[in-house]
């Protein structure tokens, strides 16, 4: 409104002349829950705060480094599968040796989730730390992972929410817990956001005797929030955690003595009597495999300082020289190193969400896409095998991810655990609506408090259809022409009645076509006669 005319004079009335934009929203910025080796930022605590980062290196600046995993070496018990094989005894008698090669701590998985997270196309995310590796009892709280997703209800911009760590958590019950508690923060509180399920024990195959993980997370998750989630089957092998990274300090006491004896056995070494002066080298390597610390490597022969610095080379040496020298050796690091590498997909997952998304935008399926950093999916599916993941009469689909010859492991599944639902089916159509319904939203809040005439009703609706308009031209919205593809409706008589106006409502309608996958493509052949 123009100021009051009391001096003669000119006066200038700027008037505007076009509506309000919609900005569109953030699709995928993924929140990741789990624990950490600090959560410090200059010495504040962000234990239970949000926390933007961008790049692993801003991980570890705030967030530490992984957990040191240990692991033990142990004879395999009658039944069990074994890691590793030795042929013992003599020439007349020889025995096999079964070894089992198994993590007994530092099995928290948010570190190395978020490797992968990132090398799979991940960018901006949230962290939440729950707390310290804890250093004798490392149990995994499910009540403090719940607790994590509760901080995140002040915070706007996260999409997706992932919590790596609940397939460490000791009992599946609790796991479930976590993963319900999950689908009600994005389901029913923010409304704004999916959430990107593993499966608990997801490794196995569903053959497996103690049980087929699917049915199992099928029948314990329960009904509710079902189009606000998505899970992938089965876990992955990655290649995150490189041979650098993990050598014989990995080992527990015990282990140590045992890999000393496995790699005699495994080099045939004879009774030191015996020993060659090549053999002896050797066992003099072996008998190395006690020094896991810098202070065992500091004899007080000579300058101490510089013996300390020697230290972590020897030690990398002789590493390197047992792994070249003893087959047996080389296998348990392996198989170390691969117990590792096993991770579930939801982090990777994530990753490929912001991939696809800034490559042709979050209405297309984040599916047919190759994982990067995964060597195989644990349990190899066929046609036949996913026809139960991604139908069934419950309709709690799952995605497969699986591999297939030559084209290395892909996505193979695009669809919400709400499978049977055609509003929600597919993850593309859940996320579209949740960026169009956010982006909407955010811009109307300008209008809150406004005069509820048709001046506000006109400049709302030309707002969400320019808006509206700009993501069909992107290939957002289904339809050969605008009015195809979206409506908008509001006004007096058309959404709203006179008792919504004296109440203070002010009501829209946006009617959207979205986009499906074509996740079935039927090709029709049939002979026809002979023309010529």
């Amino acid at each position: 409104m123009a100021a009051p005319m009391k001096t003669p004079g000119v006066y200038i009335v700027e008037k505007s002349a076009f509506p309000n934009s919609v900005v569109e929203v953030a699709t995928a910025v993924p929140a990741f829950i789990g624990y950490t080796e600090k959560a410090d930022n200059k010495g504040k605590t962000l234990v239970n705060k949000p926390w933007k980062i961008s790049s692993m290196a801003e991980f570890h600046n705030y967030y530490g480094y992984g957990s040191k995993p240990v692991f033990k070496v142990r004879k395999a018990e009658e039944g069990e599968e074994a890691d590793f094989i030795q042929r013992g005894g003599d020439a007349d008698d020889p025995t096999l040796d079964e070894y089992v090669v198994e993590q007994d701590a530092g099995k928290y998985l948010l570190y190395n989730s978020m490797k992968l997270f990132f090398s799979n196309g991940g960018g901006p995310c949230y962290i939440v730390s729950v707390g310290a590796y804890g250093k004798e009892d490392q149990t995994i709280d499910a009540g403090k992972l719940s607790a994590g997703i509760e901080t995140l209800i002040k915070e706007q911009e996260p999409t997706m929410v992932v919590i790596p760590d609940v397939m460490r958590i000791a009992e599946r019950a609790d796991a479930v817990s976590v993963q319900q508690a999950t689908l009600l923060h994005c389901g029913e509180k923010m409304k704004n956001r999916v959430a990107i399920l593993d499966v608990y024990d997801g490794h196995k195959d569903r053959k497996d005797p103690d049980g087929d993980p699917i049915e199992n997370f099928r029948n314990e998750l329960g009904t509710n929030n079902l189009d606000f989630g998505m899970a992938y089957y089965p876990w992955v092998n990655t290649t995150i955690v490189q041979d650098n990274e993990i050598d014989y300090r990995n080992f527990d006491g015990d282990s140590i003595d045992a890999l000393k004896g496995i790699i005699a056995a495994d080099l045939g070494l004879p009774e030191a009597d015996k020993q060659s002066d090549k053999q002896k080298e050797m066992q003099a390597q072996i008998d190395q495999l006690t020094k896991v610390n810098i202070a065992d490597w500091v004899t007080g022969d000579g300058d101490e300082d510089e013996e300390k610095a020697e230290a972590p080379v020897k030690m990398r040496l002789l590493q390197s020289s047992l792994v070249q020298n003893s087959a047996a050796f080389k296998i348990i690091m392996d198989e170390a190193k691969n117990k590792l590498n096993l991770l579930p997909p939801a982090a990777a997952m994530a990753g490929i969400y912001t991939r696809v998304d800034n490559a042709s935008g979050v209405w297309k399926a984040p599916a047919n896409v190759s994982l990067n950093a995964v060597v195989s999916p644990t349990v190899n599916i066929s046609h036949d095998d996913q026809q139960d993941l991604n139908v069934t009469p419950q309709g709690k689909s799952i995605n497969a991810i699986r591999a297939f010859i030559g084209e290395g492991t892909l996505v193979w599944g695009a669809r919400t655990l709400d499978g049977n639902s055609l509003d929600w089916r597919y993850i593309q159509v859940r996320r579209t609506m949740i960026m169009l319904e956010e982006s909407i939203r955010l811009a109307a809040k300008a209008y809150v408090f406004d005069n509820n005439d048709a001046n506000t009703w006109m400049t709302i609706k030309s707002m969400i259809r320019n808006f509206l308009n700009g993501i069909w031209k992107r290939g957002g919205l289904a339809g050969a022409s605008p009015d195809d593809a979206f409506t908008v409706m509001v006004g007096l008589g058309e959404t709203m009645t006179p008792e919504d106006i004296l109440e203070g409502i002010l009501r829209v309608t946006v009617l959207v076509a979205l986009i499906r996958p074509a996740e079935f493509i039927e090709i029709t052949f049939q002979q026809q006669m002979q023309k010529s």
